[in-house]
């Protein structure tokens, strides 16, 4: 089947990769963004309220892709469904931004916020592992983590120029009440703009696609979580990949207040200056970890890991006007790195053609620890407020910990080959 997947191999790496450029555009608006955070504290949330943010989300991601993994079991062609759930989630922002022009009242926006961001974290939990299992799925083994760096790339590089765009208007409008709808509509739009692109790509496929799975939702969730639970060398993957992936998370919901309140970095600079220097990291990670694939699986893990302990370090003893940009760019290369070895990552340990079942339910595994984290780091900044920027350190401390447990993790995932069955 692999060298039928070569054929096509140039054109879907074209085809995805418009998809991630549209979908990088709206990115930095409202997954993994400082722009969230800075927008929730202009309208008066608290440190807990903003930790709420990366909770919702992880929540979402954790507990509704079960449900993607039941309904695409027997789908033979993926790509449809990939489609379909992909216009949901965009649907989702656009609506937002729609309902927020047409709002006037500013004491309904924060609960209206949480409300669509809930919408958003759902319908992501329900695209995700049937968009990661289908981009693993159209590119073969030996050229999938080229592929995908080729479109993470692609989606970088819209992140960049949203990245900008965000820095004028935040620096020109502030978060106003005229321009703040319109960046939820634009970013709704790009969303909906990429989705349409996966109609460009071209699926083979597997040769048990046919095979069709009678069982019930219960007893198909049932016997996958079995499967997962017996899977020692995926659990340690599991735990060093979401441990890290969590701090990461966690950093970049709070690290901009940090740098704005107690460093004296304009706003503006926040918004839009880190996270251009994130995704120069991730496009480091897109090009030579990816394109043009240095390192083995094993290296790429182990060393984000570590990219991850040297970022928090920086913020603990070296916080400063200018480091703020290198954690930014180490923040975008430690988290591009984990997603571009994740993917094929899960496919490898799953040892199976058809990977959703791992993508959807494992993060529920590890759900008390991803939607925890944020709240607690959050209330916690509450709690101890009166330390000033001590607290941030106190607390990125507890993630240096956390990051270091991940790293020991990651040197003792075993990656050698096993059997897809």
């Amino acid at each position: 089947m692999d060298y039928q997947k070569d054929i096509y191999f140039r054109r879907n790496v074209l085809a995805v990769s418009m998809v991630e450029f549209f979908w990088g555009l709206g990115f930095p608006i409202v997954l993994e963004s400082t722009f969230l955070q800075l927008f929730l504290k202009h309208l008066g949330a608290s440190s807990f309220a903003i930790g709420i943010v990366p909770s919702l989300l992880m929540t979402g991601i954790a507990c509704f892709p079960v449900f993607s993994s039941y309904l695409s079991r027997n789908v033979r062609m993926k790509m449809p469904l990939v489609l379909f759930l992909h216009l949901i989630s965009a649907f989702s922002i656009l609506l937002f931004g729609l309902t927020l022009f047409f709002t006037q009242q500013s004491e309904s926006v924060l609960p209206l916020f949480f409300i669509s961001y809930s919408v958003f974290s759902i319908c992501m939990g329900l695209t995700i592992p049937v968009w990661l299992n289908y981009v693993v799925r159209i590119f073969s083994e030996a050229k999938s983590v080229p592929g995908l760096g080729y479109m993470m790339l692609a989606q970088n590089i819209g992140k960049v120029i949203a990245s900008f765009f965000i820095l004028t208007i935040v620096e020109k409008y502030s978060f106003s009440s005229g321009s703040t709808p319109w960046v939820f509509i634009v970013t709704g739009l790009f969303f909906v703009i990429g989705s349409l692109c996966f109609v460009f790509t071209r699926e083979v496929a597997d040769e048990d696609d046919g095979i069709r799975e009678k069982i019930s939702f219960l007893v198909h969730t049932r016997e996958s979580f079995k499967e997962i639970i017996s899977n020692r060398r995926f659990l340690v993957f599991l735990a060093a990949a979401d441990l890290e992936f969590i701090v990461i998370i966690t950093s970049l919901s709070f690290y901009a207040n940090y740098a704005t309140i107690y460093f004296n970095v304009p706003v503006a600079v926040a918004a839009g200056g880190f996270v251009a220097c994130i995704y120069a990291g991730s496009i480091t990670v897109n090009i030579f970890l990816g394109a043009l694939n240095y390192f083995s699986l094993k290296q790429k893990f182990v060393l984000s890991k570590i990219i991850t302990v040297l970022m928090l370090t920086l913020l603990i003893f070296l916080p400063g006007y200018p480091v703020f940009f290198l954690v930014s760019y180490l923040l975008g290369f430690g988290r591009a790195t984990r997603n571009m070895v994740y993917p094929p990552s899960v496919k490898k340990f799953a040892a199976r053609s058809d990977a959703t079942s791992y993508f959807a339910l494992a993060p529920i595994l590890t759900l008390p620890v991803t939607a925890g984290y944020p709240l607690l780091f959050g209330h916690l900044l509450d709690r101890l407020a009166g330390l000033g920027q001590v607290s941030y350190q106190m607390l990125f401390g507890l993630s240096v910990v956390i990051a270091a447990a991940a790293a020991f993790l990651a040197l003792t995932t075993d990656y050698q080959e096993v059997k897809v069955l």
